[in-house]
């Protein structure tokens, strides 16, 4: 297949390279070059007016979260949870977003799924379950809850592990199902009912053996963070993706570079939490927490910015409120610029990945994730915030996926 006399956007450059023919082959880019007066083959695409977008890249998403309520998730059969999964899947394809990071809930064989074309839906990269010490983000149970069940057949974000020798053995057994990075929980959070936003969790030697565990098998860990303290110590001792990070300042903002960090901050989830999360399960007792994270999101992305720190985009949606994912965009652009924005869905997602040069990227020899808008998107970056009238059409794993 090839896209024809369409303006190919270069976000790590800020270039936009006009009349472009890009040619495909299965799903990789083979050629990008100047097109030719040659008329339209039959299965070629035609970019006249349209912009071609490396595909989009959310790294911190859950799709097995079936609703707000993370702790009513545990109790929903494992085949209901996957139909949801996949369902969100297409959804997020529709959206232009053509690779994603589950951040904890989702497995291997959901990844192999969509890979083997069982169902359509984005590369889906994924850690398992987050690990969370007792008390901790990824411990769901209510205060009177005293058993936790940590099956692999029960659904939900989290596992339970303290001490460094379970630690150890969690890493190794993460790994060996198939994840391709680990999510450590590192702070206090808004869905767990235990535990303060502001509380430290796990101890320096229990995050250090993840670390090496992590490091020993080719992947990194991410981790769970909102406050300054939790920020820099997980910096410290080697996390190499800091979540959320609301409270963060301009001294810990500056700890990303020198540590080849990457920043993965979540605005909309707070904005849609405090709009939509009670009517779609989000307990009182969390609700209560949206405030103490919420206002400042936007400021702590503004001292990333400054500070030069690589930004990737994340969304952290739930449940029915999953289909805000695209206003993260314009969320982000009251604070970046537009070209800015969009490298965090790229470019630099990709490099979070460990896959620059294939994702993110319209050029030769680059997986084949393209995505159309109408726009020049480097300009106007806050227009991806409404898919159904910006983007035209998604190009997925060589295939056209999407065409409005």
């Amino acid at each position: 297949m090839d896209i024809r006399h369409v303006t190919v956007v270069d976000p790590e450059h800020e270039q936009l390279l006009g009349d472009r023919r890009i040619t495909l082959d299965g799903d990789r880019i083979t050629a990008v070059a100047a097109d030719t007066a040659e008329p339209l083959r039959t299965g070629d695409l035609d970019g006249t007016g349209l912009y071609a977008v490396p595909g989009l890249i959310d790294c911190h998403v859950h799709v097995t979260s079936v609703t707000a309520d993370e702790w009513g998730d545990t109790a929903l059969p494992p085949s209901y949870v996957t139909a949801h999964a996949l369902r969100e899947l297409r959804r997020m394809l529709d959206c232009g977003f053509t690779a994603v990071r589950d951040a904890g809930g989702a497995d291997a064989g959901l990844a192999e799924a969509l890979d083997e074309g069982l169902a359509p839906g984005p590369r889906l990269h994924v850690c398992g379950r987050a690990l969370s010490q007792t008390g901790g983000h990824g411990d769901l149970r209510p205060r009177g809850r005293p058993h936790a069940d940590d099956h692999p057949a029960v659904p939900g974000i989290g596992r339970v592990v303290d001490g460094t020798d379970a630690m150890r053995t969690a890493v190794r057994e993460q790994v060996r199902a198939g994840a391709s990075f680990i999510k450590l929980m590192l702070s206090g959070g808004i869905s767990s009912p235990t535990d303060r936003i502001d509380r430290a969790q796990y101890s320096d030697d229990e995050i250090r053996v993840a670390v090496e565990e992590a490091e020993r098998a080719g992947i990194y860990c991410a981790g769970h963070a909102y406050t300054p303290e939790a920020v820099a110590r997980a910096l410290r001792l080697g996390v190499r993706t800091i979540e959320h990070g609301n409270l963060l300042g301009p001294a810990e903002a500056a700890l990303f570079a020198d540590h080849g960090a990457y920043y993965v901050p979540t605005l909309v989830t707070y904005t849609v939490l405090a709009e939509e999360g009670p009517r779609f399960g989000l307990p009182p007792q969390s609700v209560a927490k949206v405030a103490a994270v919420a206002d400042g999101g936007l400021a702590a992305l503004g001292h990333a910015h400054r500070a030069g720190a690589p930004i990737a985009f994340g969304t952290d949606l739930l449940g029915q409120m999953r289909g805000h994912q695209p206003r993260e965009f314009a969320l982000r652009a009251r604070v970046q610029p537009g070209w800015a924005v969009l490298r965090s869905a790229t470019t630099t997602g990709a490099r979070l990945l460990g896959a620059a040069g294939t994702l993110g990227v319209i050029a030769p020899g680059a997986l084949g994730d393209i995505v159309l808008t109408r726009h020049d998107p480097g300009t106007h970056v806050e227009l991806l915030a409404d898919p159904g009238a910006e983007i035209a059409a998604v190009v997925s794993r060589g295939r056209l996926a999407v065409r409005r």
